[in-house]
C-alpha cells in the first residue's frame, strides 16, 4: 500500500520500528519517508534495523524530539507516537489490540480531528480496530486501489514531481490550475502529461 501511496506523491510517516512500521518505510522507498524516533538521534534503534535508518538518514527524513545519546523509553515512544500523528493528514492502523500502543495513536488522531483508516479483520482478531469500526470511529480499507485513487494517479517514472504535479495530484479544475500555473497547463496537455475533462485537470 505505501508503494501505491509514495507513487502519488504522498510521503508516509512511520516510527522506524521491527515489523510494520518498516514495512511501510521500504515501501515507500526512503526518499518518501520520515521516520520519526523515541531515542537521540545519534542511536540506530531498533538495531535490527540500522541498515534502513542509514538509508532513511542519507535519503529521506529522520526527526525526534530527544537529545542525542537519549534511549527510548516506554513512555518515549508514546510521545514519538503523538508526533507521528500529528505530521500526517490521516492515520492508518493495519492492526491493535485494544490496549496497544496503536489504540492510544488513535486517541490523538481522534482528538486532532484526524481520519483513522483500518484493514478489515476478523471478528476475534484485531479487537481494536474492529471496536473502532463498530464505534464508527474509523472506516475500513476494503479495496487499496480505491483507497490509494483518493490521492491521485500514479506518476509515470519520466514525469518530474515539481510543483505542478503535486498541485495536480488534487484533481483541481482547469480555472485554478490556469490561474496559478498559465500556460504550464497547455504544455501538460499537449506532452500527454495531463488530461482535461469537464473542467477538471487529471494526471496521465
Amino acid at each position: 500500500m505505501t508503494k501505491a501511496l509514495a507513487s502519488r506523491g504522498v510521503c508516509v510517516v512511520s516510527g522506524v520500528a521491527m515489523g510494520v512500521d518498516a514495512i511501510a518505510h521500504e515501501g515507500a522507498s526512503v526518499e518518501n519517508t520520515i521516520a520519526v524516533v523515541a531515542n537521540g538521534l545519534n542511536i540506530r534503534y531498533p538495531v535490527i534495523n540500522a541498515p534502513l535508518i542509514e538509508k532513511i538518514e542519507q535519503n529521506g527524513l529522520m526527526l525526534s524530539q530527544f537529545n542525542d545519546g537519549f534511549r527510548a523509553m516506554g513512555w518515549s515512544f508514546v510521545v514519538r507516537n503523538e508526533l507521528v500523528v500529528a505530521l500526517g493528514d490521516i492515520l492508518i492502523v493495519t492492526e491493535a489490540d485494544l490496549n496497544s500502543g496503536s489504540m492510544r495513536s488513535v486517541e490523538y488522531a481522534l482528538r486532532m480531528g484526524k481520519e483513522v483508516w483500518v484493514l478489515p479483520h476478523r471478528l476475534d482478531e484485531s479487537l481494536g480496530t474492529n471496536n473502532l469500526l463498530a464505534l464508527g470511529q474509523a472506516k475500513a480499507i476494503q479495496d487499496v486501489e480505491t483507497f490509494v485513487s483518493r490521492f491521485g494517479q500514479a506518476a509515470q517514472s519520466n514525469v518530474i514531481k515539481d510543483d505542478f504535479f503535486y498541485f495536480c495530484q488534487a484533481l483541481p479544475t482547469f480555472d485554478d490550475t490556469v490561474a496559478k500555473f498559465g500556460d504550464r497547463v497547455y504544455e501538460a496537455e499537449l506532452e500527454g502529461m495531463v488530461t482535461i475533462h469537464n473542467g477538471i485537470v487529471r494526471l496521465q
